[in-house]
């Protein structure tokens, strides 16, 4: 097994190869504007580094956010393209269950949380590293207070909003090492991950104007 893992779901493009028992290796950079200049010479850089070519991946594992439109669609499109050109399985897996995957918090329950922008944070509890207890949401920090009141919590979003997060711990972003390791362990018990589609959880902030006139001719 070679699994390529990546993700830019946050401002984190994150890759990394993983043979099926460990991470050989990976590469993180924060960057929310440049997704889609940084991740394809990442791959390359990885595959040099560890002195294998593109058709030893057998696998491709894409974080599936959730996560803001322009940024996660970078990281979709191009494990879908691996996969395609490979002839090789693309699997999904959720942003959020990596970052609680790798969190250093001794013991559940936790909350994970990221950036959604607009005043508002992706999130979800978890009971320990490995399992999840509610599904990703997106909402306004203050409004899930009651919720999430003494819980720590992990991820970038947390920091933001020290009020409804008081106790944040590592790590701040998603690494695709904890993303890989995180489906290597689920594919290893005959898990079936979930396909490689998005999580926006919301609509993109481009809309069509209301009063769009067409301009062809009928």
């Amino acid at each position: 097994m070679l699994l390529l893992a990546l993700d830019t779901a946050t401002p984190a493009v994150t890759v990394a190869l993983h043979d099926g028992t460990d991470v050989i290796v990976s590469s993180s950079q924060v960057d929310a504007r440049r997704h889609g200049e940084l991740l394809l010479p990442a791959v390359d850089r990885l595959l040099a580094e560890a002195g294998l070519k593109l058709d030893a991946v057998t696998g491709v594992v894409v974080g599936i956010g959730p996560g803001p439109y322009t940024g996660l669609r970078v990281g979709l499109m191009t494990a879908d393209t691996f996969g395609l050109a490979l002839g090789v399985p693309v699997h999904g897996m959720c942003t959020l269950d990596g970052l609680a995957y790798a969190a250093d918090v001794e013991k559940g329950p936790f909350v994970v949380a990221t950036d959604a922008r607009r005043k508002e944070v992706y999130w979800a509890k978890y009971a320990d590293s490995r399992t999840r207890l509610t599904d990703p949401a997106v909402d306004r920090p203050a409004d899930i207070a009651d919720r999430v009141a003494g819980l720590p919590a992990v991820g970038a979003g947390a920091l933001l909003y020290p009020d409804t997060f008081p106790v944040v711990h590592e790590p701040e972003h998603v690494s695709a090492a904890a993303l890989a390791s995180l489906a290597a362990e689920r594919l290893d018990r005959g898990e079936e991950l979930p396909a490689p589609r998005p999580l926006y959880l919301r609509r993109p902030d481009a809309q069509v104007p209301k009063n769009y006139k067409v301009v062809t001719p009928k």
